[in-house]
């Protein structure tokens, strides 16, 4: 779709982004508010906790993804830090792969 922000033939998107909120349902309704302002329309949005909880949960964090956490809540922002287009030609990963 023409102004969506997508290349060209992209049928749509995996965003990671980083949001700040009082809590984490706080956070998701924040994050789907501006994806839509921003004319685009989320099908799905995951929160994965705060930087304590995910720690807690033993995932492993890179400095970067600790840097892009530490500046939403400074900022009070949703910042889209990665963004991977999909086409209505690819497979998914699991059914691209060889037995």
């Amino acid at each position: 779709m023409e102004g969506d922000g997508l290349p060209k033939g992209a049928t749509g998107a995996a965003l990671m982004i980083y949001a700040s909120g009082v809590d984490e349902p706080e956070a998701v309704r924040e994050t789907v508010a501006i994806l839509k302002r921003a004319d685009v329309a989320p099908l799905d949005v995951t929160g994965y906790g705060t930087l304590q909880e995910r720690e807690e949960q033993g995932h492993d964090i890179s400095e970067d993804e600790r840097e892009l956490m530490q500046r939403a809540l400074d900022e009070n922002s949703v910042i889209v830090a990665q963004m991977t287009p999909f086409f209505e030609d690819q497979k998914p990963a699991d059914e691209s792969k060889s037995n």
